[in-house]
Formats: C-alpha cells, structure tokens, sequence
C-alpha cells in the first residue's frame, strides 16, 4: 500500500511536469519576448529539452525557494503582499531560466511575470485535478497547503468539533433573501423542506451592533463597557477603536478580567481572522496579539505563510485581487455614471482594501480553517469579512454585495467538503455578528456631519459649507436664542472658544459626543447650563431619532423632539422616541446607561421604519453600529442535531447570550470545556438581571 501511494505521488509529479512543460512551449511560442533556443535555432527535441528543464528547475524553485521568500514577505504589510507576488514569482522564473541546464532559454522581465504567473495556476490546477479522484491524495493536498509551516497536531479524539464560521455583517432578513433568490445555493440546501440539516435563529444585538462589542461578547463572554465602535475614555484621554489593535488588546484584557474565563476557544481552539482570540492557542491574523513582540504564543500572521508558501496560492489570489481591484473600479464607474443614490466616494486606496478584505482575508482565513479541520482541533472560530466591506460602499441589497454572498456560499461549500476528509466529524455553524441598515449619509442629507451641527450647538465656529445648510442655520439661531444674543449680523466674526472643544465620533448611525475638560460623565443640568442649545439642536433635528443623557434628577433621560424627556425608568411604559425602534430598544439603551464609559451625549440617528433607512454619521450606505433596522438582527444557523437555540423558542438577546449557546453546544459535542468560574457565573447573572430590570 505504501508503495503504491509512493507510485501515485510520483506519477501524478511527472505528469504536473509534462503539463508545465508543454504550458512553457506554448507560452514561447506566443510571448515575442519569451525565447526557448538559441539566437542560431534549434531543434524541436533541443527546444523541447529546454522547456523541460526550465519547467523543472521553476517547479524546485518554487517548492524549495518561495517558502523562504514568503517567510520575509512576513514583514511587508499585508496590502501590497499581492503586488510583489507577481515579481517574486516572475524573478524565481528569470532564475530557473539561468540556472537551466540546456543553458538556453531568456525572457525579459515583465514577460517572466506573465509566465511564471501562468505556469503556476496551469501546475495547480493540474495537480488538483489528478488528485480529485484520490480521496486520500486530496485530503493530503488539503492539509498540505493549509498547514505547511505548523508542528504536527496530536492525536484528536473522536467526538465532533465545532467550526464556527462568522459571516461579517449579513443580516437574518439579507440571508433569508439571499436563499430565496439562489444566491447560496449550500446554504438553501441546509435549510431545505425535505430534510433540513440545520435551522435558522435570528437573534438581538446590544445598542452597539457591531463587530468590535458582538465578537468580544461571542468570545469571552462581556460586552460590557463597549458604548460603540469608538469612543472617548476620559480617565485615560484616549479614544477606544475597535479595530485598533492597542484598543482590541485592552478590550479583552478587560473582559478576562471581568469574566474570569480564558475564552470560548481555550480548549483545543483556534482563531482565524478575528478581533480577538477567545483563548485560542492556533491565532492567525487576529488583531488583539498584532502588537505584541512575535514570539510562540504570538503568530498573528503565521496564516499568511501557511497560505502563500504554496507559490500558486500565492498567484492564484494575487490574480484574483487584481481582478477584484477592476472589478471595483468598474462598479463605482458605472454607479457614477449612472447617478445612483444613496452614493459615496469609493477611490484613493479603497479599491485596494476591499479586494484585500475579498479575497486575500477570505482565501488565507478558509485555508487556515481547512488546516484546523484537517488537523483535527476541537474548537474553531474564523470572521470573514467580505460581505461587510463591500456593503458598507455598495449598499448591503446591492448587485455587488449579492455577488460577494455567492463567494462566500462557496467558501461554505469547500468547508463542508473539506469536512468529510477530516480525521473526526465536525458541525458547521454559520452565524452573524449584526447587520446592516440601508440609507444615505447624514452629511449627503443634511450638508454637514454630525460634528458640524454640535459645534454649531455649542456655538462654535464651523465650515462655511455647514454654516449655509438649514440645518446650520437653525443651529445658530438656537444658539442666539438661547443666550439672548441679537441676531448675527452679515460678516460677523466668531470669538475662539474657550474650553476645550466637543470630541464627536461615529459609529455607524450612532454618535457620542465627549467634553473632555470634564473629568466625570456630564449631565443633561451641566451641559444645559454650559451650552444652553445643544440639547435642543440636537434632539429636535429631523435626522436624529433620540439621545441618552445622564440626569441628576432621574438618573437617565432620553430626549426627542417636542422635548420629548422621558426617564429610563419609564420607558417600558412611555417609549416615547423609542417606539419606531422595535422591541428590545429601551432594554438595550438602559444597558449602556449603565456602562462606565458611555458618553456624555448619545445620539442615535432617525430611522425609517417604512424602508428600513437609517442616517450613518460615517461615509457609508450600508452602516450599523447603533439602533434602527436589520442592523441589529443577525442570524444563528445551526446543525439540528444541537439543542436550540433557546428552549422557549425565543430569540436570543445580546452575544453573551450567543457565548453561552455556543459554549453549551460544545460541551455537549465533546463534554465540559471551559468550566464557567463562580466569577464568570455572577458576571452573566447580572447580564440577565440587568435586561431583566
């Protein structure tokens, strides 16, 4: 049997050769600047010689060299990675070329670039193709590829693992529509009539829908103290980002603290893609270790060399991001040119970060995950980001966006493939960290941001541009009002402010805005006495639904329009602003009342519950980050042969709840995992009490 394997391998690398080979002499034939023989001429058996020689030296190069060159491409920023792709490759052809033992054969350097390219999707496809019939060759190419570069994994056992698969902003509506249209074909078949294998949950986020505050709930277990996807700590005078990696660091540090729990991945886990690790041993391209000194427990990148040490890997998706680079270039063309609304500007690098989120996140995360299944790990979590991207510039029911749930169907398909050649079963989960809501931008409504109309409210000088909007005109005249000033002459210059100015970021359709000169978290009394309009600007500006304030008198108010002020007590029975956002709203704005670091003013843009539209304060026409829509409403698809979701039937509300699903589904896959600490117990208790209250 041994021998036989060993024939097959060798049979199947001849002919890869032969098929190289005659790719070389077709490629000289055609490339004016491609030569195979002498300046003399040679003979057909001469030239023939040649290319075999030449193929065989770029296939021991590739096998032998390119590992090494990846290896330095390690300390070259991702982005430019499929860039220097096709000159490496095409440098190690100019080499076979030198090295070529008929001593014949030259081509000019972009000419090799081609070439090289060529020959190594033609040797891929190639081998791939004569290995399909093998199931063990394939499964050896699998782990092969996946994991080249890895220590050997021990033994697994024979209970089934979990593969959690996160498909990065698809709402549960944008998923069901998907299925319904054809556009995830295995998706559909997982849900069919007939013989479903799994089922579909939607579920709630908190206020704050968005990766940064979902993913740490679904990994460690706390979303508490996460207001937004950015926001400013005034004890620290640092502004928090989730996708920073310092932010991302601190983030979980605070949530281990908090739960007392390494995360849902500490046993036997790994993590591919995401902001954080959950505990995982295996890390690849995880944003919260980026920072620190590479070392064992550190290989963040490690999953780029996993990928690219296969040289038609590496050219494979280099080609794809070239054509994903056109691709998007020609989409935002034709929107311009055919004045598509809602519209934002897609130029300067954003071509080139979504082709890199597209393809080359997509295809190093799904390798990373082939490996894990292949080797056997008992718990995996990977984030692809794809759909997010692109929906965020495309609109989330775009013709783009829906191109890139076709992909991603794909990638669910290999997985599940790659599934049945894996040394123990695996249940495949599928699940969304939140949503998106369509809609225009505030500025392209209104003609300035959200920072434009509080500086207006405060008084403060803003850009003549938002100065002429009506919006910025109202803004001013409050301010007069309010501090019974005359009317504001022609030419009439602002004095400089005296206090530090207002910090407003967004995030999504949500907005917090932060008086840094004062230490503690302000009140509606303080900032009413400070800056008499603000409050009133705000709230009753037709683009924003409500806001959260802290009071002296009520402990917490939302405000409206109509001065609409109702106590967070008595939002259950008064919803007031509330209503048009659907269940579930006032528990979730009482919840980040409660957080240390929420911000001095909460502002949450009006929604549209006719359309589903909502304002983002960022440049984008798909957004999330706050309440209003299919944003806050992913979805959980899950095997049937785990428990529900929930017993009741109901939806789950919040990602911690989603930790503790995913957590059951693993003990009762393998046994108990992470034993929950009487810490991490009391943490999540009064989650529930909180939403309870």
């Amino acid at each position: 049997m041994r021998w036989r394997r060993i024939a097959s391998q060798v049979g199947r690398s001849v002919a890869v050769w032969a098929v190289s080979t005659a790719t070389m002499l077709v490629l000289a034939g055609i490339l004016p600047d491609f030569r195979l023989q002498s300046a003399d001429g040679d003979s057909v058996t001469t030239i023939a010689l040649a290319a075999a020689c030449g193929a065989g030296a770029f296939g021991i190069l590739s096998a032998v060299v390119w590992p090494l060159l990846v290896r330095l491409l390690l300390l070259v920023p991702a982005l430019v990675l499929g860039l220097l792709v096709f000159f490496l490759n095409g440098s190690l052809l100019l080499l076979a070329l030198r090295v070529n033992p008929s001593g014949r054969g030259e081509a000019a350097p972009e000419t090799a670039v081609i070439v090289a390219a060529v020959m190594s999707a033609v040797a891929s496809a190639a081998g791939g193709a004569l290995a399909v019939r093998d199931d063990e060759a394939y499964r050896r190419r699998l782990h092969r590829l996946a994991t080249r570069g890895r220590r050997a994994h021990p033994p697994c056992p024979t209970a089934p693992g979990l593969v959690c698969v996160q498909l990065d902003g698809v709402g549960h509506d944008v998923l069901t529509n998907a299925v319904r249209k054809g556009l995830m074909p295995t998706v559909a078949r997982w849900l069919a009539a007939g013989g479903p294998t799994h089922r579909l949950t939607p579920w709630r986020t908190d206020w704050s829908s968005q990766t940064g505050a979902s993913q740490l709930g679904i990994l460690h277990g706390s979303t508490f103290d996460v207001p937004a996807f950015r926001w400013y700590e005034k004890d620290r005078g640092e502004v928090m980002v989730c996708n920073r990696p310092t932010s991302a660091a601190e983030l979980q540090r605070r949530a281990a603290l908090r739960t007392r729990d390494d995360g849902l991945l500490a046993v036997d886990g790994a993590s591919r893609g995401n902001l954080f690790s959950g505990g995982a041993g295996e890390q690849a391209l995880v944003l919260s270790i980026a920072t620190r000194r590479r070392g064992r427990d550190n290989r963040s990148r490690a999953g780029y060399f996993a990928y690219f040490s296969d040289p038609a890997n590496a050219v494979r998706t280099a080609l794809s991001f070239v054509a994903e680079v056109a691709r998007e270039i020609g989409q935002s063309t034709r929107a311009r040119l055919g004045r598509q609304r809602p519209r934002v500007g897609r130029g300067g690098l954003y071509p080139l970060v979504r082709a890199f989120a597209t393809v080359v996140e997509r295809d190093v995360v799904v390798a990373a995950v082939m490996g894990d299944m292949l080797a056997g790990r008992t718990a995996v979590y990977a984030d692809l980001v794809a759909y997010d991207e692109v929906a965020h510039h495309s609109g989330p029911h775009g013709r783009d966006a829906e191109q890139v749930l076709r992909r991603l169907d794909r990638c669910l398909a290999l997985l599940e493939r790659v599934a049945e050649h894996a040394p123990r079963p695996y249940r495949i989960v599928v699940l969304s960290d939140h949503g998106q809501s369509p809609g225009e931008t505030f500025r392209a409504r209104y003609g300035l941001t959200l920072g434009d109309l509080v500086r207006a409210g405060c008084g403060l000088p803003v850009p003549r541009r938002a100065e002429q909007t009506h919006s910025g005109a109202e803004a001013r005249a409050a301010v007069r009002a309010a501090l019974r000033r005359p009317v504001e002459e022609k030419g009439e210059h602002h004095r400089p402010a005296r206090r530090r100015e207002p910090v407003v970021l967004a995030s999504g359709n949500l907005g917090l805005v932060s008086f840094p000169d004062v230490p503690h978290r302000m009140t509606k009394e303080e900032i009413d006495a400070r800056h008499p309009a603000l409050l009133t600007t705000l709230a009753n500006h037709p683009g924003i639904g409500f806001l959260l304030v802290r009071s002296e008198r009520h402990g917490g108010v939302v405000l409206g329009a109509y001065g609409a002020e109702i106590p967070l007590d008595r939002l259950d029975d008064e919803p007031g602003p509330l209503a048009r956002f659907g269940p579930g709203a006032a528990d979730a704005v009482r919840r980040t009342h409660s957080f240390p670091h929420t911000a001095d003013i909460m502002v949450n843009s009006a929604y549209d519950h006719a359309d589903g539209e909502v304002l983002a304060f960022e440049e984008q026409i798909g957004s999330h980050g706050g309440l209003g829509g299919a944003q806050s409403r992913p979805f959980l698809l899950s095997p049937v042969d785990l428990t529900p979701p929930a017993a009741d039937g109901t939806e789950p509300v919040g990602a911690e709840r989603i930790h503790r699903i995913l957590r059951r589904w693993l003990d009762e896959l393998n046994g108990p995992q992470v034993p929950l600490t009487p810490a991490a117990e009391e943490a999540e208790e009064g989650a529930e009490e909180e939403r309870a209250a």
